[in-house]
């Protein structure tokens, strides 16, 4: 497996031992809750972490884990019956969450911008791809001259590797990497300063993920933005990113430099992770995680992953382990980690 991040160790976990001007985007106890008729959903509980300017950060777990909820919440685009309850989306020194709509709005798309989950189902189907990409900057910087706006485009379109004559098209007229990549210029219109990819190559065959991906590499270093890679990829996290922060029912149970976390996980939800990585150079079974999920709706006592974790003892099932870093730059939450720090992870 091949590590490509360039991202440089920090101490603290979530920036504030870090200068500011090193950090692109921090995250302090975010919660978000779903209000149902079968009772509250903690989708997003007490999540923190921090975006250090230039890298990427592959946020990973599982579907239902949270990841797209702390997209939406970082936008602020949680829809009913979702809410944003508690937490700071601090950026620029500035918490994104007290901010009035109003004023939020000049920075989504302008400082933060988001590539949606599935490319297929975010573009106007009765608009053409220059129309879409004119909507999204003219919301912002009002109207544009035509000629300048559609030089702009071209130029948007150029930088995802998309011909001019793309312009003129509809959405049902591209491919699924093509669709992906007028995301891609979509979302750099405005160049933001931190950009978060939502699974950029769900239901991409693997040729076009590569193109995807190495489009992502390409623009984030044209434009000197940070990255937040939401998936749960690990092979594409491992050749992407930096660091990664590992999400379970709703928590961060993990984050790690991506080489450290793959060479030594340190949480048992992440080593289940890693061996599911299928290998055509070791012919043995998966590994899975036995046991029942956590049900969000419930507050259990202790770990939220102790129904599955193999190597759960008394503990695990009554007092709440909180993230603490064990070794450079890598924080677990976890009572028993110290376990994995001397001897390699069971099928690592």
């Amino acid at each position: 497996m091949t590590f490509t991040g360039q991202g440089a160790p920090l101490s603290e976990p979530t920036g504030r031992g870090a200068s500011a001007l090193e950090v692109a985007l921090e995250v302090r106890d975010l919660r978000v809750h779903y209000e149902t008729p079968q009772g509250t959903v903690l989708a997003v509980n007490g999540v923190s972490f921090h975006l250090r300017r230039g890298e990427i950060l592959g946020l990973v777990g599982e579907s239902g884990s949270g990841k797209t909820t702390v997209a939406m919440a970082l936008l602020r685009l949680v829809q009913p019956p979702g809410r944003i309850v508690g937490g700071q989306i601090l950026m620029n020194g500035v918490d994104l969450l007290a901010l009035p709509e109003r004023e939020f709005r000049r920075w989504r798309w302008r400082k933060i911008a988001l590539i949606p989950q599935g490319a297929m189902n975010s573009l106007n189907p009765v608009l053409r791809v220059e129309e879409q990409i004119a909507d999204v900057i003219e919301a912002h910087e009002g109207k544009q001259p035509a000629r300048r706006l559609r030089e702009r485009i071209v130029e948007l379109l150029a930088m995802v590797g998309l011909p001019a004559r793309v312009c003129g098209l509809y959405p049902h007229e591209l491919s699924g990497g093509m669709k992906q990549r007028v995301c891609i210029a979509m979302a750099i219109a405005l160049t933001p300063e931190v950009i978060i990819a939502d699974e950029p190559t769900s239901a991409l065959d693997v040729v076009v993920q590569r193109l995807v991906a190495q489009t992502l590499l390409e623009v984030k270093s044209r434009l000197n933005a940070s990255l937040i890679l939401i998936g749960h990829d690990m092979a594409l996290q491992a050749q992407l990113a930096d660091r990664i922060a590992v999400m379970y029912a709703g928590k961060i149970v993990e984050v790690a430099p991506v080489q450290r976390a793959f060479a030594r996980p340190l949480h048992p939800y992440t080593q289940l992770l890693i061996a599911a990585i299928p290998s055509l150079e070791r012919r043995q079974p998966l590994r899975i995680a036995e046991g029942l999920t956590h049900d969000l709706r419930i507050t259990l006592p202790g770990c939220v992953f102790h129904l599955r974790c193999p190597f759960v003892v008394e503990q695990c099932r009554t007092i709440v382990p909180h993230l603490r870093p064990l070794d450079t730059d890598h924080l677990v939450a976890c009572h028993r980690a110290e376990l994995w720090l001397e001897t390699p992870a069971p099928g690592g």
